[in-house]
């Protein structure tokens, strides 16, 4: 029985990683640049969604996918956006999107410059599953520890971008953003890392200069 599961195993990521190169194609041969955007619930990662469709709407074509185990409520909160193009995935009891999911959703993007999806709140199991996305990008928040990455740092090992978010709160909750990006820079030295605070807009313009040097 254990030797079954672990072939079952290597059969799933396989399969995913098939998949995950046809999505590459596909945005590679439609001049789509795609940021697949991971983190814990509560980090941020649909605001920063929300406020980079704001700023990026009048440069770009721009889709979103967004994962969740229920995602209604976030679909939501984009669709005021009318010229943004935007799928909702509800993975069930699935921890983290995988590339078979995208790939039954790309048709519709095939128009689009930018596509961010947002991975299903979790800082474990999307480690494994390459979407076929350019950049990944991982939002941690001051609010989950200053030893968030210490705990996780496989995640933050695939990292091209790591966002360290809710700076301004580090005093309330006695976190130290330093600490975090310290710990990062010895996890992932070639990551681009941003100290952010979507509220006040701290670390917000880095990001769109990623973005924009990135998009093809």
């Amino acid at each position: 029985m254990h030797i079954t599961e672990i072939r079952e195993e290597i059969d799933l990521l396989a399969s995913n990683r098939e998949f995950a190169e046809r999505n590459r194609s596909f945005f590679r041969n439609h001049g789509v640049t795609v940021f697949n955007i991971m983190g814990a619930i509560g980090s941020g990662k649909t605001m920063l969604i929300e406020k980079t469709v704001e700023v990026l709407i009048g440069e770009y074509r721009i889709g979103v996918i967004l994962g969740d185990v229920i995602c209604d409520a976030d679909r939501k909160r984009l669709e005021r956006y009318e010229d943004v193009k935007i799928e909702a995935i509800n993975t069930g009891k699935e921890c983290h999107l995988d590339a078979k999911m995208i790939f039954r959703r790309i048709s519709k993007f095939s128009d689009v410059d930018l596509l961010l999806i947002e991975n299903v709140g979790n800082l474990v199991c999307p480690v494994d599953f390459d979407l076929g996305e350019a950049y990944r990008v991982v939002m941690v928040s001051v609010t989950e520890g200053d030893d968030v990455v210490e705990k996780h740092p496989d995640i933050v090992r695939i990292a091209d971008v790591l966002i360290i978010n809710k700076v301004s709160l580090s005093h309330a909750v006695d976190a130290s953003p330093d600490k975090i990006l310290s710990d990062a820079e010895n996890v992932n030295k070639r990551a681009v890392k941003i100290k952010m605070d979507l509220k006040d807009g701290t670390g917000f313009d880095k990001w769109l200069e990623f973005i924009r040097r990135s998009v093809e």
